[in-house]
């Protein structure tokens, strides 16, 4: 086992976060006002009683950047995970489909799918992933790999305990951590890098994110308001849902 460099680690960290900020502030300046329409249940809106055309640009807005920020963020956890491994265990990146690790422990082949939370996918992706695991394993054997397999499900955060789901083992949170990394307290130190100039990054988002939503209200409110400044629901959802013409309807 490979000692891990917590300063390299540190410096690894920092360029990720760089990319993440850098791909996050990305985001924010290609948002146009009909793909967050259109991502959002506008009946959830009205039930909602919401009538201002700012606090409805607002909630759209947060609920879409959350959920592609959640994305982005998974991607630098598991870059994170891959590269710790690769440290300690000499642990490699996959070429195998849905598989992101592989590494050799004690006379072990470790398959390893990384997963940045617990929530991380429905039924059919979670069967997905079992797929990919059996094959994987099929495949090594086919090429006369003699050394015992296991496949891993790694989650980057989380309490729930060890499981043993048969055709693989799920371990989460620091479990996870010291798992790659033979480090009980990792799932703790690698929280400091990642706040890297975090000040610095939001206040560059923050600062065009307020410009983004100036400019989607003010075209919300020449699209989809009546004179009265009133918002035109029916309009709205007829842009949101509407995809049958007069002709075709029954």
């Amino acid at each position: 086992m490979g000692t891990l460099d917590k300063q390299a680690l540190l410096s690894f960290s920092n360029d990720n976060i760089e990319k993440f900020h850098a791909s996050r502030l990305k985001k924010v300046k290609e948002i146009k006002l009909d793909e967050v329409l259109r991502s959002k249940n506008p009946y959830l809106f009205r039930a909602k009683d919401m009538n201002k055309a700012s606090d409805l640009i607002t909630s759209i807005l947060t609920a879409y950047l959350s959920s592609s920020e959640e994305g982005m963020f998974g991607r630098v956890l598991e870059d994170l995970a891959i590269y710790i491994c690769s440290q300690t265990y000499g642990g490699w990146k996959s070429g195998a489909d849905g598989i992101d690790l592989e590494f050799d422990k004690e006379g072990i082949r470790y398959l390893v799918a990384v997963k940045s939370g617990p929530s991380w996918g429905n039924a059919d992706q979670q069967r997905k992933l079992r797929d990919n695991f059996i094959k994987a394993q099929q495949r090594l054997r086919q090429s006369a790999f003699t050394s015992r397999l296991q496949s891993v499900l790694g989650i980057c955060y989380g309490n729930r305990k060890y499981r043993d789901k048969g055709t693989h083992w799920v371990m989460t949170g620091q479990m996870f951590w010291h798992f790659l990394s033979g480090d009980e307290d990792l799932y703790i130190e690698i929280i400091e890098p990642l706040g890297y100039e975090a000040k610095k990054h939001n206040d560059d988002f923050n600062q065009r994110l307020g410009a983004l939503h100036n400019q989607l209200t003010l075209e919300f409110c020449q699209r989809f308001c009546a004179e009265d400044g009133t918002i035109d629901w029916e309009k709205l959802v007829r842009f949101d849902s509407g995809n049958m013409t007069q002709e075709r309807s029954p």
